[in-house]
């Protein structure tokens, strides 16, 4: 179900520039190819500007070099057309409208604190001294463990787990099937008899406002401290954090990456696809870490900008010369 904005009103709220027809109405969001006569679309590049004005869309987002154009569909100038949209998407989102209220099969313990707006979808289990802010919504089959708190505004898919004591902030997404504050991997080796025991993991998981964490992805609770994912972090499906990692602000890592207990990610960091992160690594800000790249033990890598590459990461352009003197190498055998 779509819900109808005039187009007037979609511009203030993104505090862009309109050409065309105020009253329009817009439904949602589209590519080029599939929109239809109530659909934003948008288009970074000149070059492109034609195939978006031949769609169905009843206005096309798009850049300054739009504001010379002659045409009769409807515009929205933006520096930015991309993250305009994206913001678009959200702003004609729905989700706001479901009833709230809590299914009549989910098990819920007297203790619990809900604010306004609030959606307990089927079969969900909280325990007691459990906190859910206003306008948030748990999906079918989701079991939170006692004294966790959830923010404003987040929206848990079906499935998730959530271990006792987890504190998520406002706005946080959670794809299905997450784990979050699970034990992490600690072990304590008894020489005489070379059997392992479980170090104390009984810290904390903190996740921080607006973030996003993939599906079946695993975040490990601290063992004696806090694990802690920063405001504004994004984290693919398949992704396992280590108990006592710190990852900073706005970060982004990519699906099926590890990264091992006390590890630091500072702000603004890119991780590729299937990076290896070691115990204790520092990766500063900034620096991005491409797909497959292997970081050692204690290892810090610095350099904003920066692509690492490789196992053991380094920059990109050594890695590439690296490459290079081997393939000489072998031509020469």
């Amino acid at each position: 179900m779509r819900m109808a904005r005039k187009l007037r009103e979609v511009a203030e709220h993104l505090g862009v520039h309109l050409v065309g027809d105020p009253e329009a109405l817009i439904t949602g969001v589209a590519s080029s190819t599939n929109a239809i006569d109530t659909d934003l679309v948008f288009v970074e590049e000149s070059r492109h500007f034609q195939q978006a004005l031949d769609s169905k869309a009843a206005a096309v987002i798009a850049g300054k070099f739009a504001l010379t154009a002659s045409c009769e569909k409807s515009l929205l100038i933006s520096d930015h057309p991309k993250l305009t949209f994206a913001r678009a998407s959200r702003f004609l989102s729905v989700s706001g409208e479901q009833t709230s209220g809590i299914d009549p099969s989910a098990i819920v313990h007297a203790t619990v604190k809900m604010g306004i707006g609030v959606v307990i979808e089927e079969r969900v289990v909280l325990q007691e001294g459990i906190k859910i802010g206003d306008f948030s919504s748990i999906g079918a089959g989701c079991v939170i463990g006692r004294g966790a708190s959830i923010g404003r505004g987040c929206k848990l898919y079906p499935n998730i787990t959530i271990y006792p004591g987890t504190r998520l902030g406002d706005r946080v997404i959670v794809h299905a099937g997450a784990v979050l504050g699970s034990d992490g991997f600690g072990y304590v080796r008894d020489e005489m008899t070379g059997q392992y025991e479980q170090f104390p993991q009984v810290g904390v998981l903190e996740i921080e406002n607006d973030v996003e964490i993939g599906a079946n992805a695993t975040v490990d609770r601290g063992a004696l401290e806090e694990t802690r994912i920063r405001r504004g972090t994004k984290i693919d499906n398949l992704v396992h954090v280590g108990h006592n990692v710190r990852v900073g602000a706005d970060v982004v890592i990519a699906a099926q990456t590890g990264i091992s207990g006390s590890a630091v990610i500072e702000d603004n960091v890119i991780v590729g696809g299937q990076v290896g992160i070691a115990d204790h690594v520092r990766i500063e800000q900034g620096a991005i870490l491409g797909a497959q790249s292997g970081i050692p033990s204690n290892k810090v890598i610095r350099g904003k900008g920066v692509v690492f590459w490789g196992t053991p990461a380094r920059p990109i352009r050594q890695y590439l010369k690296e490459l290079a003197v081997l393939a000489r190498m072998a031509k020469k055998d």
